[in-house]
């Protein structure tokens, strides 16, 4: 096996798999040999998850969507829903199963890739690229030399911020005996659910069909749940909010996303550059990554594949991180309250608009309109208090809580 490529992909998540899929392109007119590295089975390797985007028809990944919906739905407190009506977008769940089998399909016809599964113990700068060192399954020791690399595995610690939360959740895939799912309307946010002392927390309907979805709880707040927490919030919001009647649990998901005005650096060294979460791609106020992943792999695909110098572009312009932290210390500091937050959102801003925004692609006379129809004063308050805040480390548990029983019935 060589040693040396033109790329070395550390990772095989969303943003290793997504960087490889278009380095791999048939079309390319530059052939690049590329190592990508994933790890072996084990506490190293992502668990299944889903990963949920915005986007109009026709996209890349469409042949393998679990389901798109063009109606998505709040709920308030108190129950009354708002329906936003997409339509130019849709908004798409793929399940990591099915996009890393898409991957894969192209990547077995390359023959300048080579896939390794390896443990990675560390990346550097090199006399000539990056370096990445690995340990195989034996034991061994093997050395991948790259003129660049790009590192996608989520960071140990945070960089120094101002304000950060943990957006973490527990999901159930359910199959109800009863026809209980609207599957044309996805529910973004419902906040029946009871609130925790700091912070937000709200439920999450994806329907399959009438009588599956993936339902998630999900809480913005300093610290994750234990197992049993999220197995204690999901029974209440599916038998006491959604009276989903009898159903299966068929699959489950966790997860734990930073939420932090940090500044995740692109760069690692001369030759390695940080991709995916580690290299800003996930949306301060959401979550959202995936979106972010793709644009970033498309432009350092389209500058490798024609041979033109890499620039790995900002995933979200400055005014749309200054957003996201004037929002997360809002929010943190109890001045708003959360769902009364979203709520004013979605029932004030078109659709399409908030969801530009929450894509970091809106203009700033959207963005300006758009603060109009949040809480003035306490935002106000906290654009002036900003600067003045210093940065702080703080190293979360940023690893999930193991799932319990994959598959259980419950009524």
């Amino acid at each position: 096996m060589p040693a040396d490529f033109d790329v070395v992909i550390v990772g095989a998540g969303a943003a290793g798999l997504s960087l490889a899929y278009r380095l791999c392109a048939p079309d390319s007119p530059v052939s690049l040999s590329v190592a990508l590295v994933d790890a072996p089975p084990g506490p190293l390797r992502a668990p299944p998850r889903t990963w949920c985007f915005w986007e109009p028809p026709g996209g890349a990944y469409d042949s393998i969507l679990a389901a798109s919906w063009s109606r998505l739905r709040v709920r308030a407190a108190d129950g009354v829903p708002t329906v936003t009506r997409l339509s130019r977008l849709r908004y798409k769940m793929v399940r990591s199963d099915a996009f890393e089998a898409l991957v894969g399909q192209r990547l077995s016809r390359t023959p300048t890739l080579v896939r390794i599964e390896a443990t990675v113990s560390g990346v550097r700068d090199g006399a000539s690229g990056g370096e990445v060192l690995t340990r195989g399954d034996q034991g061994e020791r093997v050395l991948l030399r790259g003129r660049l690399v790009f590192d996608s595995r989520p960071p140990r610690r945070l960089p120094p911020a101002r304000t950060t939360l943990l957006q973490h959740f527990g999901g159930w895939f359910v199959r109800a005996e009863r026809a209980v799912f609207d599957p044309t309307t996805a529910d973004l946010m419902d906040f029946r659910t009871p609130q925790p002392a700091h912070g937000l927390s709200f439920g999450y309907v994806l329907p399959l069909d009438s009588h599956t979805a993936l339902v998630e709880y999900t809480e913005f707040s300093p610290l994750a749940l234990d197992a049993d927490g999220y197995r204690r919030a999901l029974r209440h919001y599916t038998h006491h909010v959604l009276g989903l009647g009898p159903f299966r649990i068929t699959a489950q998901e966790h997860g734990v996303i930073p939420m932090t005005d940090a500044r995740f650096p692109r760069r690692g060294g001369r030759s390695v550059y940080h991709i995916g979460t580690a290299g800003g791609a996930t949306r301060p106020s959401t979550g959202y990554t995936f979106a972010a992943v793709q644009r970033q792999s498309r432009a350092i695909a389209a500058r490798l594949r024609t041979g033109r110098p890499l620039r790995v572009p900002a995933p979200y312009g400055r005014r749309a991180r200054m957003m996201d932290a004037v929002m997360l210390r809002a929010l943190d500091s109890g001045r708003v309250d959360g769902a009364d937050f979203f709520g004013r959102l979605f029932r004030g801003v078109p659709g399409e608009r908030l969801l530009g925004f929450m894509d970091g692609s809106s203009r700033m006379h959207e963005d300006l309109l758009m603060g109009l129809r949040t809480p003035v004063v306490p935002m106000l308050r906290t654009v002036v208090e900003l600067p003045f805040r210093p940065r702080r480390e703080r190293p979360p548990a940023l690893v999930p809580p193991a799932p319990t029983d994959h598959e259980e019935s419950t009524s």
